[in-house]
């Protein structure tokens, strides 16, 4: 058990709220989610504090720098963990402090992971990975704009060529995004990339988005965890003999990552010697092709998991040992 005083903090745009405890008496603070409201928070609890905060995606990213470089110890919690353990102790009720106070308990309580910094190479390819996401919605709007034109009984030739301008700069610009991503995972991961790729159904693409995915699977202890952050793994929904749901996957987190390894199973049933067993195996038992496929998909990510851990590239003959 952690032996550092707890900190909980609850993140939001703006303030942080923040809870701590002098003399087993919980206090409360809020301060400003800038630099000025983090020196003001180290001063009031101190730098050498376990400090426990949600991923609230880019809001406590610059705090949890902070408190690290400051040697503090960061626990980045998903939120889904300290709803449930709200939900387990039927409190009642929400408020930032109210939930800066569940922090400090789950802190007190539970063992915690302690968060470490990605580094640089991997920030900046998440950014463009973001920045590639916005390019191609922007790419689809004004593609669905240009649809929508080219079906009126009067067409502006004006509209029509802006808009086809539009629509290739933004190609264009997404090629261009795609280039510089894929080139700076390969410069840091080239031996991982050329691993991944030895997978038959695994690209050049779809490896470099696994290894950012993964952050270079270099925190990943088994195989499950990789598919439990892809939202891959199977949510049964059954109940005695009344209840007989459908077996579902819990499509929580990897959305993009998910799309593109169900891409690539329709080409791993084919090539892939032991995805291919898995997709004929499930068939023949009656499961429809779209669970067979999804399966495909979890030994995808099996085998890259695998792969990067032994060093040694997909060979057909040795595929059991991956599955």
């Amino acid at each position: 058990m952690n032996h550092l005083p707890v900190v909980g903090i609850d993140v939001s745009k703006a303030t942080l709220a923040v809870c701590y405890q002098v003399n087993d008496q919980a206090q409360h603070l809020e301060v400003s989610n800038s630099k000025a409201g983090f020196q003001q928070l180290v001063k009031a609890c101190g730098a050498h504090c376990q400090f426990v905060m949600e991923a609230t995606g880019t809001y406590n990213l610059a705090l949890a720098y902070y408190l690290h470089e400051q040697g503090g110890q960061v626990a980045v919690l998903n939120p889904l963990v300290i709803k449930r353990f709200i939900q387990m102790h039927l409190s009642k009720g929400k408020s930032d402090r109210k939930d800066a106070q569940w922090l400090l308990r789950y802190g007190q309580q539970q063992p915690l992971k302690v968060w470490q910094p990605d580094e640089t190479v991997l920030v900046e390819c998440r950014q463009l990975e973001q920045v590639n996401e916005q390019l191609l919605k922007q790419k689809v709007m004004v593609g669905n704009a240009l649809e929508a034109l080219q079906q009126q009984p009067i067409i502006s030739k004006l509209a029509l060529k802006r808009l086809q301008q539009t629509f290739k700069a933004l190609t264009q610009q997404v090629a261009a995004v795609e280039a510089e991503l894929l080139a700076l995972l390969e410069q840091r991961f080239a031996a991982e990339m050329a691993l991944l790729c030895s997978i038959p159904g695994i690209g050049r693409k779809t490896a470099g988005m696994l290894l950012l995915f993964a952050g270079g699977f270099t925190r990943l202890d088994n195989y499950r965890q990789l598919i439990a952050m892809a939202g891959l793994s199977p949510r049964e929904h059954t109940s005695g003999t009344s209840i007989r749901g459908r077996m579902r996957i819990t499509k929580m987190g990897g959305g993009l990552i998910r799309g593109k390894l169900f891409m690539c199973s329709f080409s791993a049933k084919k090539t892939n010697a032991a995805c291919a067993a898995l997709f004929d195996r499930l068939v023949a038992k009656g499961k429809n092709k779209k669970l067979a496929l999804i399966a495909v998909c979890n030994k995808l990510l099996k085998q890259a998991f695998a792969i990067i851990k032994s060093g040694v590239p997909y060979q057909a003959d040795f595929s059991s040992s991956l599955a």
